[in-house]
Order: C-alpha cells, then structure tokens, then sequence
C-alpha cells in the first residue's frame, strides 16, 4: 500500500475525550473514529490490525477441532426469558421492539441463540462432541463507555461454544480451548496470563481469564512469583494463616475505648496488631442484612462475599441502618449476641482471643473466641488478597500486579442446555442435558490491549504478527529519481516475497515521515535516502528497540525477509 492513497488522518495533539494510551494512539494514528459514545469506525489501519488478531484466532479454533459460524446478532426476548436472563442481564441488554411489537434483544452473546440451534440440530451423542464459534460484533449497553475499544458499548468478539455428553469430555474440550488460547495470544506477540475467575453474568462453574500484562490495566492480577498460579481479586486465594492457633482461650471481658471507632485507632489504643482484631461490617445481600466478619487488616472482596450468599448484589448499609438493625453505632460492632446472621471469612477460623465491638457506643470486647462467644451463619474465603499473603498452591510470595482481560473461558455444565431443555439420547437411549463450555475473545479489545502493553512516548510499538503493515519503506527523496526508483523496486520486491509494506511517497519533509512512522508502530523501517545514492547503502531500525544498521539492498531485502519470518516462527512455536 502507498502511503499516498491510504486514508490515515493522523492527529498531531492527543485528542481531549480520550483517557487512556490506546484510546490517543488509534485516535492520534488514524485507526478509528468516534461515530457515537462507545461506538467507532475501524478505519483501514484499525481494521487491518483487528483481521490479524482474527486470522490467528481463526488458525487455532480450526486447529483445536472447532467449527466456524455466524448467528443472528438480533435476538427474540422469547429464548432468553427460557434461559432466565432477560431480567437477570440488566441495562446493558439493548431490548427493543419491531413494528409487530415483538421483543428482541441485540446480542451481547450468544448462549441462548446456540444452544437453540443445538437442540434443534443435534439428537444423537454420535453426533457430539461438537464446538462452534464466531467472528461477530457484539452490543453491550455499558453505562459509561469509555476507553476506546477497551470499553466500547460496540465490539467485535470471538465467541464459542462447545457441547459434550458427559463432563469429562466437557473438562477435555475446555483443556484443549485453554491450550488454544495460550497459542493464540503467545501468536499475537502478547505477554499474559491464564488467570482463575469468577463466572459472572455467564454462569457456570469454573473459569478463566487471560490477561494482557499492562500497567494501565484496568483490572488487578493476582500472580505467583514461584510457581505458574494466577488469578483475578475476584477469585484469588491465600495460603492460611496458622498462626494462635494453639494459644489458649482467655476470658472474655469488655473494655472501654471512648471514641475510638476506626480499626487504626482500637489498635493503637489497645497495642494490639490490626490481625488480632475481627471488624464487624453491615452488608444488604438482596436488601436483607448480614454481618460480615473480617481481620482487621482485611478487606472484603465483594463478589466472593455474593457467591457465598448465592445473593445477586451485595452493598454496604448506612450508618442510619446499621443503628437501627444493631441499636449499635458502626465502629463499635461485634458478633457477641448480635441478632443478625454472621458471614465469617474463613481467616477468622484461625484466631483466639481476639478483639471485637461490644455492640455498644465507645466499648470493645477482649478474648473474644469462635464457638464459645459466637457461631457463624456462613462461613467461607471472602476477603481480598494482598502481597502479604502466601501462594495457595506452592506457598511462594504473591504479587499484585495489572491487567487487561482479552480472553474468557467457562466451563458452563448443563446450565444452559437444562434452562432450555437441549438434550440428546445417549448411548442406552436415555435423554441426557448436554455439557456446555462458552470460550471468548475480544477481538478490537486485543489490538488495544496490544497497544496499552507496546507502546512508548512516540506511538505504538506493534508487535509484528498484528501490525497493520511488517515493514514501513520510506522515500526521504520523493523528487530524486534515483531513490525513489530504488523505493519503488523494494517496494515490489518486498511485496512479492509476501512481505507486507507500506511504502511513504509523501512529498513530505525526512523528520514528518519519521514521526508518523514511530506514531503508527510499524515493527520495521527500511529508509531510502541519500544515503544509498552516495553509498549505495540502506538503513534498517526495528521500532521495538529503536536498533539501526545500514545494509546494501540486496542484503537488507535479506535482512528483512529474516525478521519477518523469525517474528512470526518464534510466537506460533511457543506454546506448541
């Protein structure tokens, strides 16, 4: 592609509405526009960008035994009442009605409209396993679109599903869509990790997530410096605490700390450490009050706290509530004799002798132990995890660092196929509920996630698998037919080697060429310039690290077909 005739209307200034380094930059590079709030056209560099990522999804869904679809984007409300999640979505589910004033939906996903297709298609268990995908924009009716593609209300999404008669053929397609994605996302050039998750809105039992290492990450990732464990804040564990565990317990007794409410100033009053003491928070699971215990150096985790509740929101009461349910201000809470049901995290199990509120203005309660002064309704792991805590699984430090989700996997069971009532006959011709898995990637979200992890002051840094172009040729003498011959010659040259080039044919000044080439993060320049007319000689620098060489043509046509192939053997190789 000539420069020339490409539409790239790149921004010298970084444009006002944009918050995050993705955002800038494909704004800035001339690879989307804003069309409306979370909705943009992919221009051509934005669009070329996306179809690599979906090229190498492609690759490995057909490698990994899946077959490629299409399905419907608008959705009858009729299939997702059957499923439970026409009330259960919220808001970003876009409902409308046509002019027959039939209900639809445009599809944030498509569990409902696959497993439809499923139990209308397939009877036979010597017709399964099957898994399905699909290349598809998607519509999430998000109440702050922000971030470019990395929030948008509008996206493009691979999403798959996957059907099996029993679970251990569901636990090996989900193996085999864990393998897939550690490939597709090593292909990309990205470096992530395959972390725990929590289900969410999906359902299901058991999930991951893969996460784009970038340090805007909007999302917190829990990782193991020893051993290969992750997770996200929403699922991450600690190895126990064990220690008191074997001190005996003392008598309870009640002592005064006039005005001390906060968790700081109880244990600086009592010289005592903020783990001897267990705060107590108010909570409303589903509107309905629950007492939530934690250490003192401890937060809770929300949504761990509503999957233990099996509850649908959780939020913390007012002050004016917590007084009228406890008759106790907050800060001076306990579980001694409160009448409320108690939700223990499961670090408290491992405490004697600790400090809590008395359930009364200006006093605390000492030696406080489990069973002897209070029983838990609920007990269970709902805290959050911190880089004081030990690994789960190996016991090695952990580290907190941030990430960019671009990839989920669900193991679903028979959630869906038994709200919909998609069954087969198995091999005694009994109907069994086939086990699903959901596997999903954000396609437009990877390229800016790309960008947020490979960028520096100047631009973008692609890496080369999804780069809109492998290599940048520029003209630094449009109006010297020497060089621009020679252009033109590499230009072809390079192109039918199956190089992809963009070559700059701009009358425009050597230093303008150079800035929108590092602004755009084309992986390799090739420069043309006086150099070659006095010397005969080329100059070579990758962007990544911003290394020259010069080299004859002949060498640096060699030099490059080289680069370009290493690049693209090395990421498809790694997770082989």
């Amino acid at each position: 592609m000539r420069f020339s005739q490409l539409l790239l209307p790149t921004l010298k200034e970084d444009p006002a509405e944009a918050e995050v380094i993705s955002h800038k930059l494909m704004l800035r590079g001339g690879f989307i526009r804003k069309l409306t709030a979370g909705v943009y056209s992919y221009l051509p560099l934005g669009l070329a960008a996306i179809r690599k990522v979906e090229q190498i999804v492609r690759e490995e869904m057909n490698r990994a035994g899946a077959q490629e679809l299409l399905l419907p984007m608008v959705q009858p409300a009729d299939l997702w009442r059957e499923s439970g999640r026409w009330e259960k979505y919220g808001p970003e589910l876009l409902r409308f009605k046509d002019r027959h004033q039939r209900e639809s939906c445009l599809g944030p996903t498509h569990e409902e409209v696959i497993t439809d297709l499923v139990r209308m298609n397939i009877h036979s268990y010597r017709q399964l396993p099957v898994n399905l995908y699909q290349v598809q924009t998607k519509f999430r009716d998000e109440i702050r679109p922000r971030f470019g593609l990395m929030r948008g209300r509008e996206f493009i999404m691979k999403d798959g599903y996957s059907f099996d008669l029993d679970e251990a053929g569901a636990e090996l397609t989900y193996r085999k869509m864990y393998d897939a994605y550690q490939r597709i996302f090593s292909r990309c050039g990205l470096a992530f990790r395959a972390v725990e998750a929590d289900t969410g809105t999906i359902g299901g039992s058991f999930s991951h997530e893969f996460m784009v290492l970038a340090a805007t990450g909007e999302d917190v990732v829990v990782i193991c410096q020893h051993c290969d464990y992750a997770a996200n804040l929403e699922k991450a564990t600690a190895n126990p605490d064990e220690a008191g565990r074997s001190e005996a317990p003392k008598t309870l007794e009640k002592v005064a700390t006039p005005g001390r409410k906060t968790v700081t100033e109880v244990c600086e009053f009592l010289q005592i450490p903020q783990e001897n003491l267990v705060k107590t928070m108010i909570y409303l699971a589903d509107g309905q009050p629950v007492a939530v215990l934690l250490r003192g150096d401890h937060e809770v985790q929300p949504v761990k706290l509503q999957n233990l509740l099996n509850a649908q929101e959780v939020e913390l009461a007012e002050d004016d509530k917590i007084l009228g349910l406890t008759g106790a201000p907050a800060g001076y809470l306990g579980p001694v004799g409160l009448k409320i049901p108690l939700v223990m995290d499961e670090a408290v199990a491992g405490m004697v002798n600790f400090v809590t509120g008395a359930n009364e203005s200006d006093q605390h309660l000492v030696n406080v132990n489990l069973e002897r002064d209070f029983s838990p309704n609920h007990r269970g792991d709902i805290r959050m995890v911190n880089e004081d805590d030990r690994c789960p699984r190996c016991g090695g430090r952990l580290a907190l660092t941030r990430g960019i989700e671009v990839g989920h996997i669900f193991k679903l069971g028979t959630n869906y196929s038994e709200a919909l009532n998609a069954t087969f006959l198995d091999d005694q011709g009994q109907s069994r509920h086939f086990v699903m898995g959901c596997f999903g990637i954000g396609v437009s979200r990877t390229v800016a996630a790309a960008i947020e992890q490979n960028h520096d002051r100047d631009g973008m840094i692609f890496p080369l698998p999804i780069a809109p172009f492998q290599v940048i040729l520029l003209n630094l003498t449009p109006k010297d037919e020497v060089i621009s011959a020679e252009a033109e010659r590499l230009y072809q040259a390079l192109t039918a080697d199956g190089i992809e080039v963009l070559l700059d044919d701009r009358d425009e000044r050597p230093g303008s060429k150079f800035k929108d080439a590092d602004l755009i993060g084309i992986p390799i320049r090739l420069m043309v310039g006086k150099r070659f007319k006095n010397d005969g000689l080329l100059e070579i620098r990758t962007r990544a690290d911003g290394q020259t060489s010069e080299a004859t043509p002949a060498a640096a046509e060699a030099v490059i077909k080289e680069m370009v192939a290493a690049a693209l053997t090395s990421t498809s190789q790694d997770h082989d």
